[in-house]
């Protein structure tokens, strides 16, 4: 069974007061990430409280992003070993707003995921389509090429160290939501193209869905077969609605209802 996994991606937001006040309401209920894998993405200047904060618990902490280089003349970038020093254990790559706001293909996105396996980081892959090409009937071919580009740069075996997020760009910070079938529907094209070339990761690789997952859809979409847990973004800011959506992923995917 895939354990789910559920993570908060805090984006650019957040101050070091509420930083500490949104992990101390977070760690309220301890039991929950000794059930599934709770993840939080601060901004990358918050890193260091946050390590400190989470220290000697269950929770795990990652990146938003990473630079491909491992030191040198590149300012205001972060290297992968640098992330690993700060105990981080995944790495955001290819977020729909890195590669519509930041202009990074998938060829840049490719090198990325490699640079964070060399790291020993576990990249979390983020893919997804624009509202015009899921209205021209290109979701699947959008998808396909953009895992197509990380398998050409790191061979499809990379994947056993690796997440994959769908996130449906038109359903990120504009109130709309997959429904739980076409959620479910593109989970299972990931899958199939992964299993044209290695079935035993199709299989266990675990997708997370991300386009505005909130408690209160969670128990529909995550209520799907071949969704691993969510990708929470604004959600993600309160403790109390990241709780509710972690609680509902362990009461469906693991048949645990909380009192």
């Amino acid at each position: 069974m895939r354990k789910p996994m559920v993570a908060g991606n805090w984006k650019m937001n957040g101050l070091s007061s509420s930083v500490r006040a949104l992990i101390e309401g977070i760690q309220q209920e301890p039991h929950l990430s000794s059930s599934i894998d709770m993840v939080v993405f601060p901004a990358a200047v918050h890193l260091s409280l946050v390590r400190d904060l989470l220290a000697g618990t269950s929770l795990a902490w990652g990146a938003q992003n990473l630079y491909l280089g491992e030191n040198g003349a590149f300012t205001g970038e972060i290297s992968g070993s640098m992330l690993t020093d700060l105990g981080c254990r995944y790495v955001l790559v290819g977020h729909s707003e890195r590669r519509a706001l930041f202009g990074e293909d998938s060829a840049l996105v490719a090198a990325k995921f490699q640079a964070a396996l060399q790291a020993r980081l576990q990249p979390i892959l983020c893919v997804g389509e624009t509202l015009k090409q899921r209205e021209r009937g290109e979701t699947e071919k959008v998808i396909q090429e953009q895992l197509a580009a990380v398998v050409k740069k790191a061979g499809i075996s990379a994947f056993r160290q690796a997440l994959i997020a769908y996130e449906p760009v038109w359903a990120i910070g504009t109130g709309l939501t997959a429904t739980p079938e076409q959620a479910q529907a593109v989970h299972i094209a990931i899958r199939r193209y992964l299993a044209e070339q290695e079935v035993d990761i199709a299989q266990t690789i675990r997708i997370l869905y991300g386009g505005s997952l909130k408690a209160d859809n969670a128990p529909q979409l995550l209520a799907m077969p071949d969704i691993d847990g969510g990708l929470v973004g604004g959600a993600s800011l309160e403790a109390k609605s990241f709780l509710a959506i972690c609680q509902e992923a362990m009461a469906v995917k693991l048949g645990q209802r909380v009192a």
